[in-house]
C-alpha cells in the first residue's frame, strides 16, 4: 500500500494521474511511476539521478551528511570493530553472525580459496602485458565453466555456495593476475592466513623464500576491502542487477559488473591520484602550490583527483578512517621519504587547511588515502581496480542475491527517440 500518493497534471489531458508514493525507513520518498506508461507517457531521467531502480535492505547513503550504513550499522563503526569476513556475512545475510556461524563461515570461505588447477592454463591465453582488469574480466566470466554444478539460481543453497565462491577465490585470482602480469609463479593460497594476509602472501611471496606478512599491512588490507564493499546502486552494481535480471548466471553478472567498474569514471578513481602526482612529480613547495593554484583556476584543465565525491556533499565517512590507516601504514612502513607520498601528504595539509577547499568541501576521500596506501604497500597502479572489485564483490553478489530473492522482471529501460520518422529506401 502507498504511504501517499501524487498527482501528476499534464496539459492535454482530462484528468491528473495519480501516482503511488512510498516511504522507506530512511531517505528521500519515491513516486512509483509504473503506470506511467498506461497514459502514453515514459519518465525522462539520464544517468538515473532521480530514480530509484530497486528496493533494497543492504546499504543506506545519506550523501548530505557524510553517512554510510551497512544493514544500519555505520561503516566507520564496522571499520573499528569489525573485519571483512564478518562484513562479508552480514552484507549477505542481513544480521551480524554468531560467534559460532562466524567461526562456520570463515571457515567455508578458506576452504573455497583455491581454484581448478586448470585455470592456470586458461591464464596463459593472455598476453603477459595485458591489464590485469582485462584478464580479470575474463576470467571471472570463465568460472562458470570450471563451476557449473550450482548454478542454479532459483535455488538459495546454489546461490549461497556461488556467493562464497566467488568470495574465496576473488583473492586468488587478484594475485593472479599480477603474478602472470609480472611473470612470476602463481602462490597457493594458504588458509592458515586471513583473508586479507593470504591476498598479501599470494601477491608478495614466492617459492624461493619465506614470506612474512606485516600485520599493520594486512590490517591496512583489511580495511581497503571493508571500505570499497557496497556503496548502493552505483554503475557498477545496478549492472550487476541488470545482468541478473536476465537470469545470468552469478559469474557472468559479477565480470559484467567489473566491466563497469573498468570505466576510469567509477573505478579508476585511486588509481587517478597517484597519475596525478606522477604529474606534479617535483616534492617542492613552490611546485606544489602551482598546481593548487592550477586547480583553483577554471579556466584550467588541471584537477586535483581525490578531493570530495559525487555523493558525499560533506565529508566522506570512509576517508576518517583510512585517513587514520594511512598515517599506520607510512609510519610503520617507513616510506616517509618517497616523492609522492611527500607530495600527497603536503596536498592533504593544504586541503583541510586552504579556505577554498574548506568552503567547497573538497575534502581528501577514501580514494585518496587508499591510493597512498596501495602504492607504500608496494601494489601498483594497474592493480588497483583490481582490489576495487576483489573488495566490491561481496556488495555485488549479495545485491544479486537480494534481487533474486524477491524476484524481480527483466531490465528494459526506455528512451526518448530522436532520429528520423519513418521513410522510404530510395529508388
Amino acid at each position: 500500500m502507498a504511504d501517499k500518493k501524487a498527482q501528476l497534471s499534464i496539459e492535454g489531458l482530462d484528468q491528473p494521474i495519480e501516482l503511488p508514493v512510498y516511504s522507506g525507513t530512511k531517505g528521500p520518498d519515491v513516486i512509483d511511476v509504473r503506470s506511467l506508461i498506461d497514459s502514453g507517457y515514459f519518465t525522462f531521467d539520464p544517468g538515473f539521478v532521480s530514480t530509484a531502480s530497486c528496493e533494497s535492505e543492504i546499504t543506506y547513503i545519506d550523501g548530505a551528511n557524510g553517512v554510510l550504513l551497512h544493514r544500519g550499522y555505520p561503516i566507520d563503526q564496522l571499520a573499528d570493530n569489525s573485519n571483512f569476513i564478518e562484513l562479508c556475512y552480514l552484507l549477505l545475510n542481513g544480521e551480524l553472525p554468531t560467534e559460532e556461524q562466524y567461526k562456520e563461515f570463515d571457515k567455508c570461505v578458506r576452504n573455497h580459496t583455491m581454484v581448478h588447477e586448470q585455470i592456470a592454463n586458461f591464464f596463459k591465453g593472455f598476453r603477459r602485458d595485458a591489464h590485469p582488469m582485462a584478464v580479470l574480466c575474463g576470467v571471472i566470466g570463465a568460472l562458470s565453466a570450471f563451476y557449473h554444478d550450482n548454478l542454479d539460481i532459483t535455488d538459495p543453497s546454489n546461490r549461497e555456495v556461488s556467493a562464497i565462491r566467488l568470495i574465496a577465490k576473488m583473492p586468488t585470482l587478484a594475485a593472479m593476475c599480477y603474478k602472470y602480469n609480472i611473470g612470476q609463479p602463481f602462490m597457493y593460497p594458504r588458509n592458515d592466513l586471513s583473508y586479507a594476509e593470504n591476498f598479501l602472501y599470494m601477491m608478495f611471496g614466492n617459492p624461493c623464500e619465506p614470506f612474512e606478512v606485516n600485520p599493520v599491512a594486512a590490517k591496512a588490507m583489511d580495511r581497503i576491502f571493508m571500505l570499497h564493499a557496497d556503496h548502493e546502486q552505483n554503475a557498477s552494481t545496478s549492472t550487476v542487477r541488470l545482468a541478473g535480471s536476465t537470469g545470468a548466471n552469478p559469474f557472468a553478472c559479477i565480470s559484467a559488473g567489473i566491466a563497469a567498474l573498468w570505466g576510469p569514471a567509477h573505478g579508476g578513481a585511486n588509481e587517478a591520484v597517484l597519475m596525478m602526482l606522477d604529474e606534479i612529480g617535483d616534492e617542492s613547495e613552490e611546485n606544489i602550490q602551482r598546481y593548487v593554484d592550477r586547480a583553483k583556476d577554471k579556466d584550467d584543465s588541471f584537477r586535483l583527483m581525490g578531493f570530495g565525491h559525487r555523493v558525499y556533499r560533506n565529508f566522506d565517512p570512509r576517508a576518517k578512517v583510512m585517513k587514520e590507516t594511512c598515517d599506520e601504514v607510512l609510519e610503520e612502513l617507513g616510506v616517509g621519504n618517497n616523492p609522492k607520498l611527500k607530495i600527497a601528504k603536503r596536498l592533504e595539509q593544504i586541503a583541510l587547511e586552504d579556505e577554498y577547499f574548506i568552503e567547497r568541501k573538497l575534502y581528501p576521500n577514501v580514494d585518496f588515502y587508499s591510493g597512498i596506501i596501495l602504492e607504500a604497500l608496494g601494489i601498483p597502479t594497474n592493480m588497483f581496480t583490481v582490489i576495487f572489485a576483489l573488495s566490491r564483490t561481496t556488495g555485488w553478489i549479495s545485491h544479486w542475491n537480494e534481487m533474486i530473492t524477491k524476484g524481480v522482471r527483466i531490465g528494459r529501460p526506455r528512451q526518448l527517440y530522436k532520429g528520423h520518422t519513418e521513410r522510404d529506401y530510395p529508388e
